[in-house]
C-alpha cells in the first residue's frame, strides 16, 4: 500500500531567518519595493505559506537616493485622513523625500503586503535608512543586488 503524500508546513517559529541589505541607490522606487516585499513575504524560498510568517528581515540604505520615473516627482502624492472633517492632510513626494525619505520606501513596500495581522507583522521586519550607516552589523546581513534574477 502506497503511503500518502504529506505537505509539509514550517511553522513561525521553525522559520530560517536571514538578514539581507539592498543599497537604494538609483533604483526605481516599484521595482526595490517589489522585491523587499517578496522577501520579506518569504516567497523567494521553498517553505512559504500564505498564511504564515517565514521571510527574512531586510535593511534597505542609501533611501534618499531613490528614484521615480516619468512625472511621479511632481505628481505622486501620500494622504493620510484624521477621521474628522477637514482632517485630510496631502504631502507631495518632493516634501517627503525631503523630510523623512524612509517613509516614501516604508509606505511603496507596505502597500504591497497583506491587509491583515499577518502584514502587520511582516512590516516590522524592514528597515530602511536614508544613508549607508545602519546598526545591523552585528546581524551579519547578505548584500541582494536588484539586477539578478
Amino acid at each position: 500500500m502506497k503511503q500518502a503524500k504529506i505537505t509539509r508546513f514550517v511553522s513561525t517559529k521553525d522559520a530560517d531567518r536571514k538578514w539581507y541589505v539592498i543599497d537604494a541607490k538609483d533604483q526605481v522606487l516599484g521595482r526595490l519595493a517589489t522585491k523587499v516585499a517578496r522577501v520579506i513575504r518569504g516567497k523567494e524560498k521553498a517553505t512559504f505559506s500564505p498564511n504564515a510568517d517565514t521571510g527574512d528581515f531586510v535593511v534597505v540604505i542609501n533611501a534618499k537616493q531613490i528614484k521615480v520615473t516619468g512625472k511621479r516627482e511632481m505628481l505622486k502624492n501620500y494622504y493620510s485622513y484624521s477621521g474628522y472633517p477637514g482632517g485630510l492632510k496631502i504631502k507631495s513626494y518632493s516634501e517627503l523625500m525631503a523630510k523623512k525619505p524612509e517613509f516614501v520606501i516604508e509606505a511603496a513596500v507596505k502597500g504591497m503586503l497583506p491587509k491583515n495581522r499577518l502584514g502587520n507583522k511582516l512590516i516590522k521586519k524592514l528597515k530602511v535608512y536614508s544613508d549607508a550607516n545602519h546598526p545591523h552589523q552585528s546581524q551579519k546581513p547578505e548584500v541582494i543586488s536588484l539586477t539578478e534574477k
